[in-house]
């Protein structure tokens, strides 16, 4: 901790030691690796152990009575009731307007909504005010920024190049599709069977064109596009092994399905693509005109099927099976295959979006989102003969899982019919899930929480906010909007509505994409978004330009600019509602009150200001 006060000192040295109070007992514990050190999805309860001091309860916020349950709630109550635990208190009506507006819109609410929302005595007033996000442009932005993670849609990876325009294009293929409420079977039909000429144009294109692989012959593509739709899809990224040996000796104590599949098997997967060819054009391209990638299908190039005749790239040899020279595809669950005539892709679409693991694994990706961690954790882990629970698995071989895969597989398979009944609708999941009472759970716990309770899911685990979230929500709380452009792209002002999170070379920002990488924003490929910690997170927060140039008083526009000729009680509920969607509590309103009556009253105000911007709860989802 020694390090950590060093940090506060000289932060304090620039700014609001008199607020030292507000501020010091939440920053250093929770960005300190020594004191939080597994900040990660999949261990939440290790950023939950200091929740209880996250935002301090006051007064003005409400606690509900639980709505109707809905079959989220019948499942997950009666699993905690089944294990003799306690579920924490219902949200306030604070903490839920604020959770749900961060998890559906990557935005926190503004200080005028927040207000109206506390003083709404309706009792229907939190079933409106999901539906009401769900129907704003900004959903879209956020789930636009979540598809693209998934799909790993980025300008460059380690293979291939789509360029900037590349991303857009996509960027505009999702958010058309998500503004529509397009089913997402009808989407993922779309990616997989995805043909065009230009990727620059047809969005749905760098889908596929982003498994390419370069140095290697064009088995190795086929066997990356069928890895990375099965994993997408499906949540298999088993198959990415079984596609080089046979599970057996390999994936034992891993899976229990994947122990019992061939690599011709898996093959017969990647068969579905042997007849696609993705190549950039054009084979020259003027420096001016970067390449973009082109996919088809039945080409003069590939018309047969997978041939086992390779020696080199980065698999194993592929070698004939005996008399057994070129794969059939064959979908690996019901051994299914393509119609006389029929394009092998649009097969693989319909069998992929007809199999019930596809609705498991949508569901199990969202809900890892909204609850913390998944039903399945990880969740492109899936063990397809350890899902369903009126047929568990038996006499399984030493060393090899033996037991149900979700920690609630009731709640997993009645999540996942539901989500095929709506068909396929994801905002519809989304309402189901934001308008559950689990959801809608504390994330406080009184008493003491057993970490061995977090896949019961009896509190909200809460979350660091993505980087992009906590630019918007500094920009949107102090009023003061930036604006980027490039010469493809623009202009913007929210991060969320940014083409991809990875810094390239027509999206640098300087000091800006500097703040967002310090938060982890990933690269959509080598490195992944992440919701750790880190003392460079606390020092970016103290002292980042992006955050002290929206501190001034004088900054027309601003927060403070329109506040500041308030009185000090309403300068303080003003800051406070703006920035952490709460009212202040008692010791927090006397504490900020005194500041503001001592010295320079604007000064005052700017190290307020300041403060909030630097606790806790204003960079974590609770």
């Amino acid at each position: 901790m020694r390090h950590c006060f060093f940090l506060i000192a000289l932060a304090f040295s620039a700014r609001a030691q008199e607020s030292e109070q507000l501020f010091k007992d939440d920053t250093c514990n929770q960005f300190n690796p020594l004191k939080n050190p597994r900040l990660n999805p999949y261990k939440p309860g290790s950023t939950n152990a200091i929740v209880a001091r996250l935002a301090p309860k006051v007064s003005a916020t409400t606690l509900p009575a639980a709505g109707a349950p809905n079959l989220i709630d019948t499942h997950i109550f009666n699993a905690i009731a089944a294990a003799g635990v306690t579920p924490a208190e219902p949200s306030s009506d604070a903490e839920f307007a604020r959770r749900v507006s961060v998890d559906l819109t990557g935005r926190i609410p503004t200080g005028a909504r927040m207000q109206q929302f506390l003083d709404d005595k309706n009792t229907d007033k939190r079933t409106r005010y999901v539906d009401e996000l769900l129907a704003k442009p900004e959903w879209v932005d956020k789930w636009t920024m979540f598809f693209g993670d998934l799909y790993q849609i980025n300008s460059k990876n380690a293979q291939i190049s789509r360029y900037v325009p590349g991303v857009v294009a996509f960027q505009s293929y999702m958010k058309t599709a998500l503004i529509a409420n397009r089913p997402y079977d009808q989407i993922a039909k779309e990616l997989i069977t995805a043909s065009g000429s230009n990727s620059y144009t047809q969005g749905n294109l760098n889908y596929l064109a982003g498994y390419y692989t370069k140095n290697g012959p064009v088995q190795d593509t086929w066997d990356s596009q069928m890895a990375g739709t099965a994993e997408v899809f499906l949540g298999l990224g088993h198959l990415d092994c079984l596609l080089c040996h046979n599970g057996r000796g390999h994936l034992d104590t891993l899976s229990l399905w994947a122990r019992s599949i061939r690599r011709d098997q898996a093959w017969g997967m990647a068969s579905f693509f042997s007849r696609t060819l993705t190549q950039s054009d054009p084979a020259n391209p003027p420096a001016a005109n970067p390449r973009y990638w082109s996919v088809g299908t039945n080409t003069i190039k590939y018309r047969v099927d997978y041939p086992l005749n390779t020696d080199g790239g980065n698999r194993p040899v592929r070698t004939p099976l005996g008399s057994l020279a070129n794969v059939p595809p064959v979908y690996i669950f019901g051994d299914k295959k393509p119609n006389a005539g029929e394009d092998s892709r649009v097969a693989l679409a319909r069998f992929i979006t007809t199999d019930f693991q596809f609705a498991r694994a949508t569901v199990n990706y969202l809900w890892e989102h909204f609850y913390g961690i998944g039903l399945v954790t990880p969740t492109n882990a899936f063990d397809p003969l350890r899902l369903d629970p009126t047929n568990p698995p038996k006499n399984c071989p030493d060393g090899a899982p033996c037991t149900l895969q979700a920690s609630n597989p009731q709640l997993l398979k009645a999540l996942a019919q539901a989500f095929v009944d709506s068909k396929y609708d994801l905002k519809a999941l989304m309402r189901l899930i934001a308008n559950s009472n689990a959801y809608q759970l504390s994330s406080r716990y009184d008493g003491e929480w057993n970490e061995a309770w977090t896949r019961l899911f009896a509190r909200k685990l809460v979350r660091r906010m993505w980087a992009e979230e906590i630019h918007d929500a500094i920009a949107q709380a102090t009023g003061l909007m930036p604006t980027y452009r490039t010469t493809n792209w623009g202009p913007v002002n929210f991060a969320m509505q940014l083409p991809e999170p990875a810094s390239t070379p027509d999206g640098n920002f300087g000091s800006v994409s500097k703040f967002l990488d310090n938060f982890l924003r990933g690269d959509r490929d080598e490195v992944k978004r992440s919701g750790e910690g880190g003392i460079s997170q606390a020092l970016a927060l103290m002292n980042d330009p992006f955050v002290a140039t929206r501190m001034s008083v004088t900054a027309q526009g601003g927060l403070l600019a329109r506040s500041i000729s308030l009185s000090d009680t309403q300068l303080v509920d003003t800051l406070f509602m703006n920035v952490l969607s709460r009212p202040s509590s008692d010791a927090e309103k006397q504490q900020a009150l005194t500041n503001l009556r001592i010295g320079n009253r604007n000064q005052a105000a700017e190290d307020l200001l300041w403060t909030l911007l630097n606790k806790v709860d204003f960079v974590f989802n609770y």
